[in-house]
């Protein structure tokens, strides 16, 4: 498997208090069973802290704010049940920052898989799709965010991005129906070793 659609933060605390988050179902609800039937690894990423707060940082309002609305974003709560079905060869992936490998087994999964590509999508734009998709690329992995497979709070942010800063750095950007993963590549075979007599 060479390429990985990586779906973040789109669990029932937030599609069921912004609806901005809810414009991408209908997209990616498509997107699933054509990514699964072409072998793409399906990933779903959601967030959560901890009930104790253990894992709060001290000094961020952000993430308090977050804490703090209860059980939309505390561990185990229907709050942060995603929103999408999951499929059995599916992986979920349990993340307590902005992007989806920060503090995850994320990358040791993709590589286990022999992932290269991966394809983005899932809300904010300007948070958890901006950062995974920078700390994928810091990792060597190409990137496709998928436009219409993403949202932000704000418009204008979710098109600056889309419009220029993801293309100036490299990543392909384009609407969920144009995607199309990689097929699967064959495993390499290792020669046999050949003792001489």
């Amino acid at each position: 498997m060479t390429t990985a659609l990586i779906i973040g933060d789109l669990q029932q605390g937030i599609t069921g208090s912004y609806p901005f988050a809810r414009q991408v179902l209908p997209q990616l609800t498509e997107l699933l069973p054509r990514a699964r039937s072409a072998g793409a690894l399906v990933v779903f990423v959601h967030f959560a802290f901890r009930g104790n707060g253990a894992d709060l940082l001290p000094d961020n309002a952000l993430y308090r704010t977050f804490y703090e609305a209860g059980d939309t974003f505390h561990e185990g709560t229907a709050g942060t049940e995603i929103t999408l079905p999951i499929a059995d060869e599916d992986v979920v992936v349990l993340k307590r920052r902005t992007s989806a490998f920060a503090g995850t087994d994320l990358d040791l999964v993709l590589r286990a898989r022999g992932v290269d590509t991966i394809a983005i999508g899932g809300v904010a734009t300007g948070a958890m799709v901006a950062a995974t998709a920078y700390d994928a690329a810091d990792r060597g992995y190409r990137v496709t965010v998928l436009r219409d497979g993403c949202a932000d709070g704000d418009p204008a942010i979710h098109d600056f991005f889309m419009d220029a800063v993801f293309p100036s750095r490299g990543f392909a950007v384009m609407p969920c129906a144009a995607w199309h993963p990689e097929p699967p590549r064959a495993p390499r075979h290792r020669p046999e070793h050949v003792v001489e007599s």
